[in-house]
């Protein structure tokens, strides 16, 4: 009876530890998937990072008395770059993000500029780079949220709480950017 007895619970314990390696494992293939996933943001927000310059570079030839604007998207640009987290990242990618449309706003009224194929072309490459950040920082908050759900409901939230994992923040855009835009004819 007794041998039986610890048959029994070797092989509980055994059901148990195999069910702890394969929820562990599960968690962290999912917070790897979110890193590769936060990183595909970086690589996209580097790529409009070096296109950049030479998009503001092409503009300064036309609209030299712009500098406030030139100066705030180099302002933007550097924040991006040395941003430390997820928020702030969002953050200083979102006011890029409107520091570029002020100076797409501002080419429309150098028609020469406008024209201009290196301009066109680094136009065009930059709305490129913005699609493909847009699409990453789907791409990871979908991640993310698969990973936090993961993490929060029975039993792997148990094995996370036990094992250091934790949630992860999303990819948020900011107030302004939620409202609508007001247009006017």
């Amino acid at each position: 009876m007794i041998c039986l007895l610890v048959e029994i619970l070797v092989i509980v314990a055994l059901i148990l530890g195999l069910l702890f390696v394969i929820i562990y494992n599960s968690l962290i293939k999912q917070r790897n998937r979110v890193e590769n996933a936060w990183a595909q943001i970086e690589v996209q927000l580097k790529r409009r990072h070096d296109l950049i310059p030479n998009l503001l570079e092409t503009v300064k030839g036309y609209a030299k008395h712009e500098k406030n604007l030139f100066e705030n998207i180099a302002k933007a640009r550097t924040a991006v770059m040395s941003a430390n987290n997820v928020k702030e990242t969002a953050e200083a990618s979102n006011y890029l993000s409107s520091t570029l449309k002020s100076l797409f706003a501002v080419a429309e009224n150098y028609p020469d500029l406008k024209a201009n194929q290196n301009f066109l072309q680094l136009q065009k490459d930059l709305l490129e780079a913005e699609n493909k950040i847009a699409y990453a920082r789907q791409f990871y908050n979908d991640t993310v949220m698969k990973y936090n759900i993961s993490i929060q409901t029975i039993p792997t939230n148990i094995i996370a709480s036990l094992t250091g994992f934790q949630k992860k923040e999303l990819f948020e855009t900011t107030q302004t950017e939620r409202e609508v835009p007001k247009v006017e004819f």
